[in-house]
């Protein structure tokens, strides 16, 4: 039966990584909620959050940065109850709706503001656009920089994950913000972005973004203000490995006792695949097919490997990031089984 096997020690050393290069770090909860739980237990990270339902996935509500989206009164005085304090706004409505409340409340706070980031290698048809425009954001750093309910100001934006090209951090910074908001944030989120491996990209350049990370975090500091990085799949992906069986193999097509549906849905929606482990340089290739009538439901179109045969193991690697499922053709979740290392 297909299973997921979490490595709690390789999440702790991918967390170690990311840890280096910034002065905070807000794990993303949605990539898989399985790693915030090692994470809240073993490390002293923030947790961004992004949805009530994934709450209950965090014990201490005090470590969570809470990103906005189409809240009223009622419910941010919901989660200042449970002791969240930070909070990311991306719209104008959010932002009044929040200074509203402070406006009633004996609270303080610490906000960001989410800025929108133009991502040239990206086709903008295909995503939404986070964010307020620049001009909007210096305007109303100015104005919240006297809001007396406001402890610290910062500034949040994101990057794509797998957009390894576009990390010149410290000229965009420095060309959307103008001198005034730069004296008045304390923080400046860079969201996510830090890429993982699969089968169809390139982490050779990884070394580049680091260094770009470490140049902005660099000028930063120098003007005292903390870099937060908000990384979800560098840590979740490798820290995972996708057992499942062949149950069928025709011509050069294997069929795995899994979907990409209930397993891997970053192969549809990145898309991404994922390496198998093992797998040749050259040789016979394959298909590696999920179990769905869907013709969409590939998890390799080509891999090489050594004379599969039904009942082998195809394990898939790096797959613990966005691995939920839908109850297409009735699918189950696939258990996820933490062992200390592997």
């Amino acid at each position: 039966m297909a299973k997921f096997i979490l490595s709690k020690f390789k999440v702790l050393d991918q967390f170690d990584k990311v840890e280096r290069l910034a002065d905070i770090v807000s794990y993303s909860s949605k990539t898989n909620p399985f790693v915030t739980r090692i994470l809240e237990k073993e490390r002293g990270c923030m947790f961004s959050v992004h949805a009530k339902e994934e709450l209950k996935n965090i014990y201490d509500k005090t470590r969570i940065l809470f990103l906005a989206q189409c809240w009223n009164e009622k419910f941010i005085d919901e989660l200042v109850k449970q002791g969240i304090k930070c909070f990311v706004v991306d719209n104008e409505p959010d932002l009044n709706m929040l200074l509203k409340y402070l406006e009633g409340n004996d609270v303080k706070i610490k906000l960001l503001l989410r800025i929108k980031l133009k991502e040239n290698t990206i086709k903008t048809e295909k995503f939404f656009a986070f964010g307020l425009d620049s001009e909007i954001v210096n305007k109303r750093l100015r104005e919240l920089n006297m809001n007396p309910k406001i402890s610290e100001l910062g500034v949040h934006f994101h990057r794509k994950t797998q957009n390894m090209s576009e990390w010149n951090l410290k000229y965009e910074i420095e060309n959307m913000l103008d001198s005034y908001a730069l004296d008045s944030i304390k923080i400046i989120n860079i969201g996510g972005g830090l890429p993982s491996e699969y089968a169809n990209t390139n982490v050779e350049v990884m070394r580049g973004i680091i260094l770009k990370i470490k140049e902005l975090r660099d000028w930063l500091n120098a003007k005292g203000i903390k870099m937060m990085i908000e990384p979800g799949r560098f840590i979740a992906a490798p820290a995972v490995k996708l057992t499942t069986t062949i149950i069928g193999i025709h011509g050069n097509n294997i069929i795995v006792d899994a979907s990409v549906y209930n397993a891997d849905m970053d192969a549809l929606i990145v898309p991404i695949k994922l390496k198998v482990e093992g797998e040749l340089d050259s040789g016979k290739s394959y298909v590696v097919k999920g179990v769905t009538p869907c013709s969409l439901d590939l998890f390799r179109y080509k891999v090489y490997l050594k004379e599969p045969k039904v009942g082998d193991e195809i394990v898939f690697l790096n797959a613990g990031a966005y691995n939920f499922y839908t109850d297409f053709c009735d699918l189950v979740k696939i258990e996820t089984i933490v062992i200390d290392r592997f």
